[in-house]
Protein backbone atom coordinates (compact mmCIF):
# COMPACT_ATOMS: atom_id res chain seq x y z
CA UNK A 1 0.00 0.00 0.00
CA UNK A 2 1.20 3.50 -0.81
CA UNK A 3 2.10 5.71 2.13
CA UNK A 4 -0.95 7.50 3.52
CA UNK A 5 -0.07 11.17 3.68
CA UNK A 6 -1.64 14.41 4.89
CA UNK A 7 -0.17 16.91 2.45
CA UNK A 8 -2.16 20.17 2.35
CA UNK A 9 -4.20 19.08 5.39
CA UNK A 10 -4.41 21.11 8.59
CA UNK A 11 -4.74 19.33 11.91
CA UNK A 12 -5.52 20.52 15.42
CA UNK A 13 -4.32 18.19 18.17
CA UNK A 14 -5.11 19.03 21.78
CA UNK A 15 -3.01 17.82 24.66
CA UNK A 16 -0.19 17.54 22.12
CA UNK A 17 2.68 18.66 24.33
CA UNK A 18 3.25 15.26 25.88
CA UNK A 19 2.27 11.60 25.71
CA UNK A 20 -0.28 10.41 23.18
CA UNK A 21 -1.06 13.84 21.77
CA UNK A 22 2.60 14.54 21.10
CA UNK A 23 2.89 11.25 19.22
CA UNK A 24 -0.21 12.08 17.14
CA UNK A 25 1.12 15.52 16.25
CA UNK A 26 4.56 14.23 15.29
CA UNK A 27 3.10 11.45 13.14
CA UNK A 28 0.66 13.71 11.28
CA UNK A 29 3.37 16.31 10.70
CA UNK A 30 5.82 13.68 9.47
CA UNK A 31 3.24 12.70 6.84
CA UNK A 32 2.79 16.28 5.61
CA UNK A 33 0.08 17.81 7.80
CA UNK A 34 0.36 21.33 9.14
CA UNK A 35 -0.36 21.05 12.84
CA UNK A 36 -1.71 23.27 15.59
CA UNK A 37 -0.03 21.82 18.67
CA UNK A 38 -2.31 22.69 21.58
CA UNK A 39 -1.33 22.17 25.19
CA UNK A 40 -1.65 24.35 28.27
CA UNK A 41 1.36 22.60 29.75
CA UNK A 42 -0.42 22.27 33.08
CA UNK A 43 -0.15 19.63 35.76
CA UNK A 44 -1.95 16.31 35.51
CA UNK A 45 -4.80 17.78 37.56
CA UNK A 46 -5.15 20.55 34.97
CA UNK A 47 -3.75 23.34 37.14
CA UNK A 48 -1.12 25.80 35.95
CA UNK A 49 0.22 26.66 32.51
CA UNK A 50 3.55 26.22 30.76
CA UNK A 51 4.19 27.10 27.13
CA UNK A 52 7.22 24.81 27.06
CA UNK A 53 5.68 21.45 26.07
CA UNK A 54 3.70 22.78 23.09
CA UNK A 55 6.61 24.89 21.86
CA UNK A 56 9.00 21.95 22.22
CA UNK A 57 6.81 19.76 19.99
CA UNK A 58 6.58 22.58 17.44
CA UNK A 59 10.37 22.83 17.51
CA UNK A 60 10.69 19.08 16.89
CA UNK A 61 8.29 19.28 13.94
CA UNK A 62 9.96 22.28 12.34
CA UNK A 63 13.44 20.81 12.89
CA UNK A 64 12.29 17.78 10.89
CA UNK A 65 11.10 20.01 8.06
CA UNK A 66 7.44 20.16 9.06
CA UNK A 67 5.08 23.04 9.72
CA UNK A 68 3.44 23.65 13.08
CA UNK A 69 2.32 26.38 15.45
CA UNK A 70 1.81 26.28 19.20
CA UNK A 71 -1.41 27.02 21.04
CA UNK A 72 -1.63 27.22 24.82
CA UNK A 73 -5.33 28.06 25.12
CA UNK A 74 -7.44 25.84 27.36
CA UNK A 75 -10.17 23.61 25.94
CA UNK A 76 -12.05 24.03 29.23
CA UNK A 77 -13.78 27.25 28.15
CA UNK A 78 -15.76 28.20 25.04
CA UNK A 79 -13.34 31.06 24.43
CA UNK A 80 -10.37 28.72 24.64
CA UNK A 81 -11.89 26.25 22.22
CA UNK A 82 -12.68 28.99 19.73
CA UNK A 83 -9.14 30.35 20.01
CA UNK A 84 -7.65 26.94 19.28
CA UNK A 85 -9.71 26.48 16.12
CA UNK A 86 -9.05 30.10 15.15
CA UNK A 87 -5.32 29.40 15.38
CA UNK A 88 -5.71 26.89 12.55
CA UNK A 89 -7.84 29.26 10.46
CA UNK A 90 -5.60 32.28 10.98
CA UNK A 91 -2.32 30.46 10.38
CA UNK A 92 -3.38 28.03 7.68
CA UNK A 93 -6.79 29.15 6.41
CA UNK A 94 -8.56 25.87 7.06
CA UNK A 95 -9.10 22.95 9.42
CA UNK A 96 -9.35 19.40 8.14
CA UNK A 97 -8.58 17.31 11.20
CA UNK A 98 -9.51 17.72 14.86
CA UNK A 99 -8.09 15.32 17.43
CA UNK A 100 -9.26 16.06 20.96
CA UNK A 101 -6.82 14.35 23.25
CA UNK A 102 -6.38 16.87 26.08
CA UNK A 103 -7.16 15.44 29.48
CA UNK A 104 -6.76 15.78 33.21
CA UNK A 105 -7.21 13.43 36.14
CA UNK A 106 -8.49 14.10 39.65
CA UNK A 107 -8.88 10.84 41.51
CA UNK A 108 -11.16 10.32 44.49
CA UNK A 109 -13.64 7.71 45.61
CA UNK A 110 -17.26 8.41 44.78
CA UNK A 111 -17.94 8.87 48.51
CA UNK A 112 -15.35 11.63 48.69
CA UNK A 113 -15.19 13.27 45.25
CA UNK A 114 -15.78 17.02 45.38
CA UNK A 115 -18.08 18.82 42.98
CA UNK A 116 -15.11 20.94 41.96
CA UNK A 117 -13.06 17.90 40.96
CA UNK A 118 -16.01 16.42 39.08
CA UNK A 119 -16.57 19.62 37.11
CA UNK A 120 -12.87 20.19 36.43
CA UNK A 121 -12.56 16.86 34.63
CA UNK A 122 -15.86 17.18 32.77
CA UNK A 123 -14.77 20.65 31.65
CA UNK A 124 -11.62 19.40 29.91
CA UNK A 125 -12.72 16.05 28.48
CA UNK A 126 -16.39 16.44 27.63
CA UNK A 127 -17.18 20.14 27.55
CA UNK A 128 -13.74 20.63 26.02
CA UNK A 129 -14.74 18.43 23.10
CA UNK A 130 -17.87 20.53 22.53
CA UNK A 131 -15.87 23.76 22.86
CA UNK A 132 -13.74 22.53 19.93
CA UNK A 133 -16.35 20.78 17.82
CA UNK A 134 -18.80 23.68 17.97
CA UNK A 135 -16.54 26.16 16.09
CA UNK A 136 -14.81 23.55 13.90
CA UNK A 137 -17.84 21.60 12.71
CA UNK A 138 -19.55 24.36 10.65
CA UNK A 139 -16.24 25.14 8.94
CA UNK A 140 -15.73 21.48 8.06
CA UNK A 141 -19.31 21.11 6.80
CA UNK A 142 -18.94 24.19 4.62
CA UNK A 143 -15.78 22.69 3.13
CA UNK A 144 -17.53 19.30 2.71
CA UNK A 145 -14.61 17.62 4.43
CA UNK A 146 -13.51 16.87 7.96
CA UNK A 147 -12.09 14.21 10.24
CA UNK A 148 -12.85 14.37 13.95
CA UNK A 149 -11.31 11.98 16.48
CA UNK A 150 -12.54 12.16 20.07
CA UNK A 151 -10.85 10.29 22.91
CA UNK A 152 -12.77 7.97 25.19
CA UNK A 153 -11.31 5.43 27.58
CA UNK A 154 -11.80 1.93 28.88
CA UNK A 155 -12.89 3.81 32.01
CA UNK A 156 -15.68 5.33 29.93
CA UNK A 157 -16.68 1.94 28.55
CA UNK A 158 -16.37 -0.13 31.71
CA UNK A 159 -15.83 2.28 34.60
CA UNK A 160 -13.00 2.18 37.10
CA UNK A 161 -12.44 2.92 40.76
CA UNK A 162 -11.92 6.48 41.99
CA UNK A 163 -12.57 8.17 38.63
CA UNK A 164 -16.32 8.82 38.46
CA UNK A 165 -15.63 12.21 36.86
CA UNK A 166 -13.32 10.77 34.21
CA UNK A 167 -15.58 7.80 33.46
CA UNK A 168 -18.65 10.01 33.06
CA UNK A 169 -16.80 12.40 30.75
CA UNK A 170 -15.37 9.63 28.59
CA UNK A 171 -18.76 7.93 28.25
CA UNK A 172 -20.33 11.25 27.28
CA UNK A 173 -17.79 11.68 24.49
CA UNK A 174 -19.17 8.59 22.79
CA UNK A 175 -22.60 10.18 22.55
CA UNK A 176 -21.14 13.44 21.23
CA UNK A 177 -19.10 11.58 18.62
CA UNK A 178 -22.18 9.74 17.40
CA UNK A 179 -24.01 13.03 16.81
CA UNK A 180 -21.04 14.53 14.97
CA UNK A 181 -20.94 11.44 12.76
CA UNK A 182 -24.68 11.58 12.07
CA UNK A 183 -24.89 15.30 11.38
CA UNK A 184 -21.63 15.37 9.43
CA UNK A 185 -22.34 12.40 7.15
CA UNK A 186 -24.00 14.42 4.38
CA UNK A 187 -21.07 16.85 4.26
CA UNK A 188 -18.19 14.40 4.28
CA UNK A 189 -17.33 14.98 7.93
CA UNK A 190 -16.43 11.73 9.68
CA UNK A 191 -16.15 11.32 13.43
CA UNK A 192 -14.85 8.38 15.40
CA UNK A 193 -13.69 7.57 18.92
CA UNK A 194 -10.27 6.31 19.89
CA UNK A 195 -10.07 4.30 23.11
CA UNK A 196 -6.33 4.36 23.80
CA UNK A 197 -4.13 2.93 26.51
CA UNK A 198 -0.48 3.86 26.82
CA UNK A 199 2.02 4.50 29.56
CA UNK A 200 1.95 8.29 29.88
CA UNK A 201 1.69 10.81 32.73
CA UNK A 202 -1.78 9.47 33.46
CA UNK A 203 -0.18 6.23 34.65
CA UNK A 204 1.51 8.06 37.53
CA UNK A 205 0.98 6.21 40.77
CA UNK A 206 0.05 2.93 39.08
CA UNK A 207 2.12 -0.26 39.27
CA UNK A 208 3.10 -0.84 35.63
CA UNK A 209 5.87 -3.36 36.30
CA UNK A 210 3.89 -6.20 34.71
CA UNK A 211 2.67 -4.21 31.70
CA UNK A 212 3.70 -5.27 28.18
CA UNK A 213 5.12 -2.61 25.83
CA UNK A 214 2.52 0.18 25.80
CA UNK A 215 4.13 3.17 24.14
CA UNK A 216 2.14 5.91 22.47
CA UNK A 217 3.59 4.84 19.12
CA UNK A 218 1.31 1.78 19.25
CA UNK A 219 -1.76 4.05 19.31
CA UNK A 220 -0.82 6.88 16.94
CA UNK A 221 -1.21 4.93 13.66
CA UNK A 222 -4.83 4.11 14.54
CA UNK A 223 -5.55 7.79 15.07
CA UNK A 224 -3.67 8.44 11.84
CA UNK A 225 -6.08 6.32 9.83
CA UNK A 226 -9.12 7.85 11.53
CA UNK A 227 -7.73 11.27 10.59
CA UNK A 228 -6.96 10.35 6.97
CA UNK A 229 -9.04 11.12 3.89
CA UNK A 230 -9.31 7.37 3.19
CA UNK A 231 -10.78 6.62 6.63
CA UNK A 232 -13.37 3.90 5.93
CA UNK A 233 -15.50 4.27 9.06
CA UNK A 234 -17.56 6.84 10.94
CA UNK A 235 -19.50 6.66 14.18
CA UNK A 236 -17.27 3.85 15.46
CA UNK A 237 -15.00 3.18 18.43
CA UNK A 238 -11.54 1.71 17.95
CA UNK A 239 -9.51 0.40 20.87
CA UNK A 240 -5.71 0.48 20.91
CA UNK A 241 -3.92 -1.13 23.85
CA UNK A 242 -0.53 -2.85 24.07
CA UNK A 243 -0.44 -3.52 20.33
CA UNK A 244 -4.02 -4.82 20.14
CA UNK A 245 -6.41 -2.86 17.93
CA UNK A 246 -10.11 -3.73 18.13
CA UNK A 247 -13.58 -2.34 17.53
CA UNK A 248 -15.93 -1.71 20.44
CA UNK A 249 -19.67 -1.73 19.92
CA UNK A 250 -22.89 -1.14 21.78
CA UNK A 251 -24.84 -4.38 21.51
CA UNK A 252 -28.29 -5.53 22.54
CA UNK A 253 -29.82 -8.91 23.11
CA UNK A 254 -32.83 -9.77 20.93
CA UNK A 255 -34.84 -9.47 24.11
CA UNK A 256 -38.27 -10.73 25.02
CA UNK A 257 -41.61 -9.27 23.98
CA UNK A 258 -44.81 -9.53 25.99
CA UNK A 259 -48.07 -7.62 25.52
CA UNK A 260 -47.92 -6.70 29.21
CA UNK A 261 -45.40 -6.99 32.03
CA UNK A 262 -45.39 -7.28 35.81
CA UNK A 263 -42.37 -7.09 38.06
CA UNK A 264 -42.66 -10.87 38.48
CA UNK A 265 -42.70 -11.35 34.70
CA UNK A 266 -39.44 -9.42 34.39
CA UNK A 267 -37.90 -11.54 37.15
CA UNK A 268 -39.00 -14.78 35.48
CA UNK A 269 -37.74 -13.69 32.05
CA UNK A 270 -34.51 -12.01 33.10
CA UNK A 271 -32.25 -14.79 31.81
CA UNK A 272 -33.96 -14.74 28.41
CA UNK A 273 -33.88 -10.93 28.36
CA UNK A 274 -30.12 -11.02 28.97
CA UNK A 275 -29.37 -13.91 26.58
CA UNK A 276 -26.60 -12.64 24.31
CA UNK A 277 -25.97 -15.55 21.95
CA UNK A 278 -27.15 -13.48 18.96
CA UNK A 279 -26.31 -9.86 19.76
CA UNK A 280 -27.81 -6.99 17.79
CA UNK A 281 -25.64 -4.08 16.70
CA UNK A 282 -27.20 -1.00 15.14
CA UNK A 283 -24.49 1.09 13.40
CA UNK A 284 -24.65 4.76 14.30
CA UNK A 285 -24.53 5.81 10.63
CA UNK A 286 -26.71 5.92 8.67
CA UNK A 287 -29.42 5.70 11.34
CA UNK A 288 -28.86 3.42 14.29
CA UNK A 289 -31.33 5.37 16.42
CA UNK A 290 -34.17 4.65 14.00
CA UNK A 291 -32.99 1.09 13.38
CA UNK A 292 -33.21 0.40 17.11
CA UNK A 293 -36.76 1.75 17.29
CA UNK A 294 -37.81 -0.03 14.10
CA UNK A 295 -36.53 -3.38 15.37
CA UNK A 296 -38.45 -2.97 18.62
CA UNK A 297 -41.63 -1.89 16.85
CA UNK A 298 -41.35 -4.73 14.32
CA UNK A 299 -40.92 -7.19 17.18
CA UNK A 300 -44.11 -5.91 18.79
CA UNK A 301 -46.02 -6.02 15.49
CA UNK A 302 -44.83 -9.54 14.76
CA UNK A 303 -45.84 -10.73 18.22
CA UNK A 304 -49.27 -9.17 17.74
CA UNK A 305 -49.75 -10.90 14.39
CA UNK A 306 -48.64 -14.23 15.79
CA UNK A 307 -50.95 -13.81 18.76
CA UNK A 308 -53.87 -13.06 16.45
CA UNK A 309 -53.13 -16.05 14.23
CA UNK A 310 -53.02 -18.34 17.28
CA UNK A 311 -56.23 -16.86 18.62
Amino acid sequence: MAELRFDNRVAVVTGAGRGLGREYALLLASRGARVVVNDTGGALTGSGTDEGPARQVVAEITAAGGDAVASVDSVATPEGGQAIIQAALENYGRIDILVHNAGNVRRASLKEMSYQDFDAVIDVHLRGAFHLVRPAFPVMCAAHYGRVVLTSSIGGLYGNHAVANYAAAKAGLIGLSNVVALEGAADGVLCNVIVPSAVTRMAEGLDISAYPPMGAQLVAPVVGLLAHETCPVTGEMLIAIAGRVAKAVVAETPGVHRPSWSIEDVAEQIDAIRYLAAPLVFPVVPDGHTDHIRYSFDTAARATREGASHG
